[in-house]
């Protein structure tokens, strides 16, 4: 939704006045727009909802995006132990490339499925019969 990351640039003040306009011009759009906000968890108090750290992680925000783990050059606070935060980064960049990976695996399987039911159709048809004119052609 792009309204929704357009409001979410805003913050919160933007997604009360939608609601308050929604509400002043037809009094059901505000209530569907109240019950988004909370549900998306706009509207909750720190990140037991919606756009906590997990989320973003879901969403490929990673850790530097709007609303995450505000570290003084957008990434995540230091822990004060360098050893630590050095294998912190290592591990979340091992495990960015093992999503990338997987995603790509995933397309490849996507493909060669696609592949082969294809296949299976052009083999099935070149080894139908054709249809003579006499015989009228079965619909199934």
């Amino acid at each position: 939704m792009q309204l929704a990351a357009k409001l979410d640039e805003f913050g919160k003040p933007a997604w009360i006045a939608l609601m308050v306009l929604g509400f002043v011009l037809f009094w059901p759009l505000g209530l569907a727009i109240l019950i988004y906000s909370f549900w998306s968890g706009r509207m909750a108090c720190g990140s037991r909802r919606g756009f906590g750290r997990w989320q973003m992680m879901e969403d490929g925000r990673g850790w530097g995006g709007r609303g995450g783990w505000g570290g003084r050059w957008g990434g995540p606070p230091s822990s004060g132990n360098r050893a630590f935060d050095e294998y912190r980064e290592e591990t979340l960049r091992r495990l960015e490339e093992e999503q990338r990976e997987f995603r790509e695996f995933l397309e490849r399987l996507r493909l060669a499925k696609d592949k082969a039911e294809f296949d299976q159709f052009m083999a099935d048809r070149r080894n139908r019969p054709p249809a003579t004119p006499d015989q009228p052609e079965a619909n199934g």
